[in-house]
């Protein structure tokens, strides 16, 4: 299952940010999708980003 997360992740993050950088390239403004799909990513990897770093704390700190 995790193995099925992080593709679809990447796959997902890849498509976003090239759709963006295309955009971006022929000076067009974004649809609403593409923002919040990429705002949704953003947040997602934040929030993995501090329950990981939690974890580690905790392990660390022998809890």
């Amino acid at each position: 299952m995790m193995e099925f997360a992080a593709l679809t992740y990447g796959l997902l993050a890849s498509v976003i940010l090239s759709a963006a950088q295309r955009n971006r390239k022929m000076a067009r403004p974004h649809p609403p999708l593409l923002l919040y799909v990429g705002y949704l990513l953003c947040g997602l990897s934040a929030g993995v980003a501090i329950a990981l770093a939690w974890v580690a704390a905790r392990l660390f700190l022998g809890a």
